[in-house]
């Protein structure tokens, strides 16, 4: 059995391949062993890893099956302690995994951890995806130290400190094989977005805690690359965001959080014409609001699971303020300025 898994999930991804593939195995083969879960690419990929890059152990899927089923898939295959779930865009850094895995060895209770992300575009800078961890509103918007919204913040060392976090991105993901087995692993039919936020919430739900270990640093290209409207991403965020609340949230706020996310949603829909964006964008809210509705039914049978699950105290799982009205009406734009983190900025 493995130690660690390092396993990067593809699909048409040959030149993040061929640009930071290399560093992966340079920095991690001490430590790790180092698989691409190939989702039936149809570039050239799999030639480019069998050609050039022998030591990969290679998993092949026999279709896209997007992140979460992807994922899953994979890491059936894969016999380890620790898996580390990672993007194909990540450049690493020397010992990148040993300050990862010396906090994971002695925290048992800890169920995952990631790096601190930082942008390759704009390397003094955090990475939009993951930052240095992620929290939860009570409204169930995710934000991170470092980023909230679009404001992303300088890395100036103001999140330097290992802390307790609500979830951690899945650009670079380590987790235990066992509870990420205990708690069935990525929900698939969320298929892309907010799937290790849904993951992670219910690893909390069941006593375990999520970090950041910032001793930890990789560049993440992430959104760069990516135009800023993007109708799909935004319904995927939407409804599985809604999804995720529905899920995972207790009982006694379900009603009032998702009577709100109501008016919030669609106010954000319009905003988007106001604002001038996509009119695809309007339309993807309207049609996230709709399939979730849809669909909200088949995941009462999971609902029911995981809060007969629940460990401890409900009102920990999220931070008890707004970020909408801290950002947008008191102006607040850094994790670090927000009334209940901001004595910390750093450790829990």
């Amino acid at each position: 059995m493995d130690k660690v898994a390092i396993v990067i999930l593809n699909w048409n991804g040959a030149e993040m391949l061929r640009q930071y593939l290399p560093g992966v195995l340079n920095y991690s083969r001490d430590e790790g062993t180092v698989y691409v879960a190939d989702n039936a690419s149809t570039d050239d990929s799999v030639s480019l890893l069998r050609e050039h890059f022998p030591e990969v152990r290679l998993i092949l899927l026999d279709k896209n099956w997007g992140f979460a089923e992807g994922y899953n898939r994979a890491l059936a295959q894969v016999d380890a302690e620790y898996y580390l779930l990672l993007n194909s865009d990540i450049e690493v850094t020397h010992h990148w995994l040993t300050p990862l895995l010396q906090f994971m060895d002695s925290h048992p209770r800890v169920a995952a951890c990631q790096p601190k992300l930082l942008s390759i575009f704009h390397r003094d800078q955090f990475e939009y995806a993951g930052a240095a961890g992620g929290y939860l509103d009570r409204l169930g918007y995710p934000f991170c130290r470092g980023r909230i919204f679009s404001t992303v913040e300088q890395d100036n060392g103001q999140y330097d400190q290992p802390c307790a976090i609500h979830w951690a991105t899945g650009a670079a993901l380590l987790v235990r094989a066992s509870i990420y087995k205990e708690v069935g692993g990525l929900d698939s039919r969320f298929f892309a977005h907010q799937e290790e936020i849904e993951m992670c919430w219910r690893m909390r739900i069941r006593g375990y805690q999520i970090y950041c270990v910032p001793d930890s640093e990789v560049y993440h290209v992430g959104g760069g690359t990516l135009p800023t409207s993007n109708p799909m991403k935004t319904y995927l965020n939407f409804r599985n965001n809604l999804t995720m609340l529905y899920k995972c949230l207790p009982q006694s706020d379900l009603r009032r959080v998702m009577r709100l996310r109501w008016w919030l949603d669609y106010m954000a829909a319009f905003q988007s014409l106001l604002l001038g964006r996509n009119v695809g964008e309007f339309k993807a809210v309207f049609r996230a609001r709709r399939d979730f509705k849809r669909w909200r039914h088949d995941f009462d049978a999971d609902r029911r699971q995981i809060q007969q699950s629940r460990v401890g105290d409900a009102s920990q799982e999220r931070i008890p303020l707004s970020v909408l009205w801290q950002y947008y009406v008191k102006g607040r734009k850094t994790c670090s300025s927000l009334p209940l983190l901001s004595a910390e900025a750093g450790d829990e």
